[in-house]
């Protein structure tokens, strides 16, 4: 069990810290723990661990800090929020910092189980056939560099909206829906039925890197009761 995923859990209940430990290793994950914030810190950067599974109440130091603290020094760690806070404003802090996912308590442990083998199989290889996507004459985007060019700024991307572009780049000839997304971008099982808004917000975060105008796209743009399209020059060119 060498190679099995370590685990990171920072949760401060007893109760569920126990009953999450328990449920990790049962499905054979190493799984470790800290029960505050400050200690939890300490513990996520160190490098250690596979994912880390954040509360977000913490005593000390609070989840969001922690996942802030992580993605400065990693932008590949993975990263699970999981919290009893579930507004919108919560999820897109949690989003805007980092993490990978967000799951809200009271939580199925199938799908939270399913939902970390999800994060944790983002090896994420870099599109095969170029590294540069052409918007238009004065917007590129860079998929090795991570980054969007513009003509006078650049602004990084993460790898996950890197693979989202270039699943939706390599797909244009039709809008690809949100559940091809979440399987083909962050690997949730075809068959797997679940309610989470990951793809609208990573969409929208896009847009406010790439558009002009993001409430009136016209790159990334949706095309209703079927998905997203990606419209660039590249996409003309290779489809003449």
């Amino acid at each position: 069990m060498n190679n099995s995923p370590s685990i990171l859990i920072v949760e401060d209940e007893e109760t569920i810290r126990v009953g999450l430990i328990d449920v990790l290793i049962f499905h054979g994950f190493k799984a470790d723990y800290a029960e505050d914030g400050l200690t939890g810190l300490q513990m996520a950067t160190s490098g250690k661990y596979d994912l880390l599974l954040l509360d977000v109440m913490l005593p000390q130091v609070n989840g969001f800090e922690i996942c802030k603290k992580v993605r400065e020094q990693d932008k590949n760690q993975a990263i699970i929020m999981l919290t009893a806070k579930s507004s919108d404003e919560d999820i897109i802090n949690g989003f805007q910092l980092g993490a990978d996912d967000y799951v809200a308590k009271p939580f199925s442990i199938t799908q939270l189980v399913m939902r970390i083998k999800a994060v944790l199989k983002r090896t994420m290889p870099e599109p095969v056939n170029q590294h540069f996507i052409v918007l238009d004459e004065s917007t590129k985007i860079d998929l090795q560099n991570l980054c969007v060019q513009k003509t006078n700024s650049e602004q990084p991307f993460t790898k996950r909206e890197a693979k989202v572009l270039s699943y939706l780049h390599q797909n244009n000839e039709k809008p690809v829906s949100r559940e091809e997304l979440l399987t083909a971008v962050w690997g949730y099982p075809k068959e797997l039925t679940i309610e989470t808004r990951t793809v609208d917000i990573h969409i929208a975060r896009i847009r406010r890197k790439i558009e002009s105008d993001a409430k009136s796209p016209k790159f990334l743009i949706t095309v209703r009761g079927a998905g997203y399209r990606l419209i660039s020059t590249t996409n003309n060119q290779s489809n003449a």
